[in-house]
């Protein structure tokens, strides 16, 4: 794993020298992601500089430095990620007369793109990765990423100046980067708590969607031509559709298993320690206990609890740790522990980042690194197997609520927003000695505003929409912000033949998974310099899971049916078959409590105003309402904390 950066000047008297040191000081940004060697490479002629920091994986000798120049000197490579099927890749290319020089999957990677080209390589690429490849001969500079989104890249010009990185940070360090906040990116950030591609949180700056590649020859400052997909998630259901599955559920089992133990066995090639975050879930527990089987010797795990119980997962996570016989490493973390990181987000999340299990992932980042460089995940086994409870929750909402007319549906919604959430959770509480016990909840009257939105939608999935989103009406919080079309206009693009549920698995891989999951994941385990690898991401595991039944996936309302059968063989299931777990911290408490004059610095009515980013008045009647007590507004409060951190420490 590692960090690329990289400048295309188009000045017409450009200094080598003085474009070198700009490109060493992104570079320099970057050495958490790198920290075993870094190095720049410059094309005077041409204006073009590439940099990059190492994290040594494969081929730990100098014959694996970048950025990495071909045997025939045509091409220059700086790549961050890994290639998988390098070692078939590489002998295949062997076969074909090419000569390699070391070891590396980076030599791999920048020969086949010399031999077959970029788009025939991408197609034939099994890993996580962004790059960068620069054509001398053609003049021509490749950017391209993985087909899921593993890896980060973010590009757009500077003035005469043509950036990327890795990180934002990077583009900072470049020098004369003066970017202007996308108010309209702001208000997806708003939505979602992080900035969806191919947007970023600046005009002019995007990030490269995964599955696809971005080609410059002459290019014209400030214009940017459209990605060009390699590879659709689109296109892999259809073909899965139309394959199918012929055998019976055990067979789906049987096929699962192998199919997914040869992508652990792939990822878990490396020349240094690895090991394996563990939550006790189903996900990653499954992914151990693979390892686990095709390990010689006990597989690391790392696991992190709270003293809350409601939020401490460590004793799921010991006993399966315990069954499965791996070396286990559990550290409880106190409250001051994980408030300690707080400060540390916005520089670690150079992008405005609100999905608040940041910061327990990094904690177990952090403890996985103090044993190994190379830390398998459980992540992505919800997108593609139904496991997000939501799923459920949604499409039993609408088959129920699609029986009523609309009319009634947005009268009723009328009348449940019409009493405040306060005033319901006393008429609960007064009424709780007679409620049925699946009617006893918390925030009551929070729950019902919530249900009220969604009753007055004639779409499923504009009604999922409505049940992911935190701020319901992010433009009218960022004054003169038009919010751009992102989550609705996937699903809207949906393959034909999907079911809901399926739809709302689509869009999560194409949005949620890229945007959130996998960019946390990158961001806290490369600020530790830990690279984590994802064996659900699979390409193959990917296809064969739209190839299964959906009825393999989601049973009697409960998901990943068949993750759950294959779990069965390696643990016992009173380990693992419980509700699922968010992997969160108490953020509604800690507002409340030792955040709040943190928060009230941020939230300050003077303060926002100033800025002009968000209207005053909502930000100010969300932090009163949820220091009322009556509501739990923690993920809409949080959204603007971030945010706000965010900018004190990039535009103060």
């Amino acid at each position: 794993m590692c960090g690329l950066a990289g400048i295309w000047s188009l000045a017409a008297s450009g200094d080598a020298a003085a474009l070198a040191a700009r490109c060493a000081s992104m570079t320099a940004a970057l050495q958490h992601r790198g920290p075993d060697d870094g190095a720049v490479w410059t094309d005077p002629s041409a204006g073009l500089v590439l940099g990059h920091r190492r994290l040594a994986i494969l081929d730990l000798s100098p014959a694996g430095a970048q950025p990495m120049v071909s045997r025939d000197g045509r091409f220059v490579l700086v790549f961050n990620g890994e290639i998988y099927n390098f070692s078939s890749l590489r002998a295949e290319l062997e076969t074909l007369g090419v000569v390699f020089r070391g070891h590396a999957d980076t030599e791999v990677l920048l020969e086949a793109c010399g031999l077959w080209g970029l788009g025939t390589t991408l197609e034939r690429l099994n890993g996580m990765f962004a790059f960068a490849l620069w054509d001398r001969l053609e003049r021509r500079l490749h950017l391209a990423r993985d087909r899921m989104g593993e890896k980060p890249l973010y590009y757009g010009w500077s003035g005469s100046r043509l950036l990327f990185a890795s990180e934002l940070k990077a583009l900072h360090a470049a020098g004369d980067f003066q970017p202007t906040v996308d108010r309209d990116a702001l208000t997806l950030y708003l939505r979602h708590g992080y900035v969806p591609e191919p947007h970023s949180i600046y005009q002019g700056i995007r990030k490269l969607p995964p599955g696809t590649s971005l080609t410059l020859t002459d290019p014209t400052p400030g214009v940017l031509p459209a990605p060009r997909p390699y590879w659709t998630l689109s296109s892999t259901i259809l073909d899965a559709h139309q394959q199918g599955f012929a055998g019976d559920a055990a067979a789906g089992v049987d096929a699962l298993e192998s199919t997914l133990k040869q992508a652990v066995e792939l990822r878990m090639v490396a020349d240094v320690p690895l090991g394996a975050f563990l939550s006790g879930g189903i996900d990653s527990s499954l992914i151990v206990a693979l390892m686990q089987a095709a390990s010689r010797r006990p597989v690391k795990t790392f696991t992190i609890g709270f003293d809350v119980p409601d939020y401490d997962e460590a004793p799921h996570a010991r006993a399966v740790a315990r069954h499965l016989g791996t070396e286990h490493t559990e550290l409880y973390v106190r409250p001051e522990d994980a408030l300690s990181v707080i400060p540390r987000l916005p520089t670690m999340y150079d992008e405005p980042f609100a999905d608040c299990s940041q910061i327990p992932t990094f904690l177990v980042s952090a403890l996985a690194r103090q044993q190994v460089t190379v830390a398998m995940s459980g992540d992505a086994g919800d997108e593609l197997f139904a496991g997000y409870s939501r799923y459920a929750v949604a499409n039993g909402l609408w088959q129920r609520q699609r029986r009523w007319p609309l009319a009634l549906r947005r009268a009723t919604a009328a009348g449940l927003r019409a009493v405040s959430p306060a005033t319901w959770d006393r008429v609960f509480n007064l009424l709780h000695p007679l409620l049925p016990r699946a009617a006893r909840q918390p925030m009551p009257g929070d729950k019902l505003h919530k249900l009220s939105r969604l009753l007055a939608e004639d779409d499923p999935l504009a009604m999922y929409f409505k049940l992911i989103s935190l701020w319901q009406t992010p433009a009218e919080a960022v004054p003169g912000a038009q919010e751009p079309a992102s989550a609705l206009a996937l699903a809207a693009a949906a393959p034909a033949g999907l079911n809901t549920i399926e739809r709302m698995m689509y869009v999560d891989s194409l949005h949620y998974l890229p945007g959130d999951i996998l960019a946390k994941v990158d961001r806290a385990s490369m600020a530790c310099s830990l690279e984590a690898r994802v064996p659900f991401l699979d390409p193959a595991v990917v296809a064969l899971a739209w190839r299964l039944p959906f009825d393999w996936k989601l049973r009697g309302g409960v998901g990943k049916w068949v993750l759950r059968e294959l779990l069965a063989r390696y643990v016992p299931r009173p380990l693992f078959e419980r509700p699922k777990r968010g992997f969160a911290v108490p953020i509604d408490q800690w507002l409340r409590g030792p955040l709040r004059d943190w928060a009230e610095h941020l939230l300050a009515e003077r303060r926002l105003a100033e800025a002009g980013f968000f209207a005053p008045a909502m930000v100010r009647a969300v932090w009163r309402a949820h220091l009322a007590g009556g509501q739990n507004l923690q993920y809409m409060l949080w959204h603007v904390l971030m945010f706000e951190a965010w900018r004190e420490r990039w535009h103060p």
